[in-house]
């Protein structure tokens, strides 16, 4: 899963560091064959290019390029998801408190996944951010799947 190696106040993400350390780790060790960079390019808006730079990240810690696949519509949990569900099978590599929305989509779309929680940075600021985001983030999703679920039947 995606994020950015700058934070929104361009500071250094850590959360960043560990997630391409955790899929290198997993690629080395042999648990993974392929590494699917989901996230964003917001380097028009003053931002960065989210895949490139993992992409890049993962290359320095010896992953080849030629297995490291990257999914620009992968700007939310949700898309990351439903684009890789006829995979059959996925390790989502992001720190605890995503995994675990990661892991209930993946079940709700029929996708078999695990997760592999990289470590989260010991920042108090940046851990009571994430765990507020986290909170609205989980009440985006079941607004996304009480939504599809009324558009499908209607649709029907």
């Amino acid at each position: 899963m995606g994020t950015s190696p700058i934070t929104s106040n361009g500071e250094h993400n850590y959360y960043f560091d560990e997630r391409i350390k955790a899929a290198a780790m997993l690629y080395h060790s042999g648990k993974i064959r392929r590494i699917i960079a989901s996230g964003g390019d917001y380097s028009n808006n003053g931002g960065c290019n989210e895949l490139i730079a993992m992409r890049d990240s993962l290359i320095k810690q010896g992953v080849p390029d030629s297995l490291v696949s990257l999914d620009y519509q992968g700007t939310r949990t949700l898309y990351s998801i439903t684009k890789v569900k006829d995979l059959g099978s996925v390790t989502i590599i992001s720190q605890k408190y995503h995994n675990e929305r990661a892991i209930y989509l993946a079940e709700h779309y029929g996708l078999q996944a695990i997760a592999y929680n990289a470590t989260m940075p010991n920042i108090a600021k940046k851990k009571i951010r994430n765990i507020s985001r986290e909170f609205l983030a989980r009440v985006k999703l079941f607004i996304d799947l009480v939504s599809s679920k009324l558009m499908s039947n209607f649709s029907s």
